[in-house]
C-alpha cells in the first residue's frame, strides 16, 4: 500500500527534547507497518525496502498481496515529537518468518506495540500476538482497511482470541490522521493499564 498523503515536512529534534518513547508495530507480512511509519512520521522515514526478486518465491507468500514489490528487510523509523520533551520514536516490524529473529531485539525498551493486521490473512497475526505475549508487553489491534476485509471487529476479535480489554480498532494506513489516531488508542491504553489499581492489572 502506498501512501496517498503528501510527505510530511522533516522537522529537527528539538534541543529540549529530553525523554524518548518507543513503540513497535508488527504483523504479517504486506499487511501495512511500512505504510503507517511512513504516514505518520513528522520525519523522512528510515527504510530498509528492498525490491522484491525470484529469490523469495516459495519463502515469501505474497499470494494475497500481489501489487506488492518492495519489503522490508530489517526495520522502519520513523520519529513524532508529542511536545518540547517528549518524543515518540517509532518502528516497523518486518513482517517475513525468516525476519522474525529481528524481532525480540527491536522489542527491547518498547513502552508498547499495534499488531496490524489484514483480515485476509489473519493467522499471519497470532505469532505477532504470541510474542507481545511471551514479552508481557501491552499491544492494540488495528485492522488495516484494504478493499474489501469482509469481516466485522467482533469477528476479528474473536478470530484472535482477544481479550475485551485490548483496544480494537480500524484504520487506514495510508492516512496519516488514521494512524496517529492508531497511536493515540495505544498511548490511551498504556496510561489506562499504568494507572489501574495493582490488582486489575494483568
Amino acid at each position: 500500500m502506498d501512501s496517498t498523503t503528501s510527505d510530511p515536512t522533516s522537522a529537527p529534534l528539538r534541543s529540549t527534547a529530553s525523554d524518548g518513547l518507543k513503540i513497535v508495530v508488527v504483523g504479517g507480512f504486506g499487511v501495512g507497518k511500512t505504510t503507517m511509519v511512513r504516514s505518520v512520521s513528522e520525519i523522512r522515514p528510515l527504510s530498509t525496502e528492498e525490491t522484491m526478486t525470484q529469490a523469495s518465491l516459495g519463502v515469501d507468500d505474497a499470494s494475497a498481496v500481489r501489487e506488492k514489490t518492495t519489503t522490508t528487510v530489517a526495520f522502519d523509523f520513523g520519529r513524532i515529537s508529542l511536545d518540547a520533551e517528549r518524543v515518540l520514536y517509532l518502528f516497523g516490524a518486518p513482517g517475513q518468518q525468516r525476519f522474525w529473529f529481528l524481532w525480540d531485539r527491536l522489542f527491547s525498551g518498547t513502552l508498547g506495540a499495534v499488531v496490524l493486521v489484514d483480515t485476509r490473512r489473519l493467522e499471519d497475526s497470532w505469532y505477532a500476538i504470541d510474542r507481545l505475549e511471551h514479552h508481557g508487553m501491552p499491544f492494540i489491534v488495528a485492522r488495516n482497511n484494504f478493499d474489501d476485509h469482509g469481516h466485522g471487529l467482533d469477528d476479528v476479535r474473536n478470530a484472535l482470541s482477544l481479550p475485551e480489554d485490548i483496544p480494537l480498532i480500524d484504520c487506514d494506513a495510508r492516512d496519516r490522521a488514521s494512524s496517529k489516531n492508531v497511536l493515540i488508542t495505544l498511548v490511551n491504553h498504556l496510561y489506562t493499564l499504568a494507572t489501574a489499581p495493582q490488582g486489575a492489572r494483568s
